[in-house]
Order: C-alpha cells, then structure tokens, then sequence
C-alpha cells in the first residue's frame, strides 16, 4: 500500500517525539541512579555502591592526591571507616548528555556533614559522572571531583556581568 504524502510529513515527526520522549526517559532514569549513588556514599551503603558502579572504575578525585584511581578497593576503605557523624549530598544544576549508551552526569554537589560533636559544614565539589549501559542496567564506570574554589572577585556582586557568588562567570 502506498503511503500519501501526509504520512511522509507524520513519520518522522512521531519519530522524533518517541526519540525525545525516550531520551526524556533516559535522563530521569540516569539521574534517579546518580542521586541513589551518592546517598548511598553519604550512608555508607557499599551494597549499593558495588550495584551502581562497574567493579573497573576509574576516578580522579582529591582524596586520591592526582592519582587516577582504578577499581573499587580505594572507595571501599571508606566504607569501612567507622561513622565520624551524618552527611547529605545535594546535587546543584545537573546537566546531563546522552551519547548512545553512555551519559554523562556534570554537577555541583553540595555536601552538608554533622560531626559527632555536633559540628556543621558544607563543602561544594564539581563533580562529572560517566555512566555506561550494559545487559546489567546502567553502571557509573568513571566519575571526576574536584574542589569548587570560591574566589571572590570585585564583580561577583554585578549581576550584568553574569558573575555568581563564587566568582565563575555564567555563560549562557
């Protein structure tokens, strides 16, 4: 049967929306299981820890002093620290691109700790998240955290100049 010409013009408009809504999907998808990622590290959950990330991950971080670490094992001493009090991470302006089977998860993450004593803090990290998708689901296969440096500069206050609080110019 030969397709009218309208349906030549539907088709790939269809298309294009299943695409959107299936990369739509994707993201939610991919963005639930970093945030359980990192509730798991604030939790010391390594059960879940070995679930989400592949046992071959890679990772730059500053606890590892500019070595790339590989594997597991670095991660999971930490886990096997005793409790030094509660810590919530909360991830600040997630944005995250779809490359096939792979994605990449680039945020702020603010991390809030209570100490034993009851001391307070809060410490900002950039963090990058490479997750991959396998017969498995989807696995955190390399992740990049660095410090956020705050320099304050004279700008940081002028909103027309795109500068926030952290004196990172806001390109748009």
């Amino acid at each position: 049967m030969a397709r009218t010409s309208g349906e030549y013009l539907i088709l790939p408009i269809i298309n294009q929306q299943l695409e959107y809504k299936h990369q739509a999907m994707t993201s939610n998808t991919v963005e639930t299981l970093n945030e359980r990622l990192l509730y798991a590290i604030d939790s010391g959950d390594l059960e879940t820890y070995r679930e989400l990330c592949d046992p071959s991950l890679t990772a730059f971080e500053p606890e590892a002093l500019g070595n790339l670490v590989e594997g597991l094992g670095f991660h999971e001493t930490y886990f096997g620290s005793p409790a030094s009090g509660k810590r919530k991470s909360s991830v600040r302006a997630p944005h995250i691109r779809l490359l096939g089977d792979t994605a990449v998860v680039a945020y702020v993450r603010l991390v809030q700790s209570t100490t034993i004593d009851g001391q307070h803090s809060t410490t900002a990290f950039e963090e990058t998240r490479i997750w991959h998708k396998t017969g498995d689901g989807w696995k955190n296969v390399h992740f990049h955290r660095s410090n956020v440096c705050l320099l304050y500069t004279s700008d940081a206050a002028d909103a027309s100049l795109r500068v926030d609080l952290g004196g990172r110019r806001i390109i748009k």
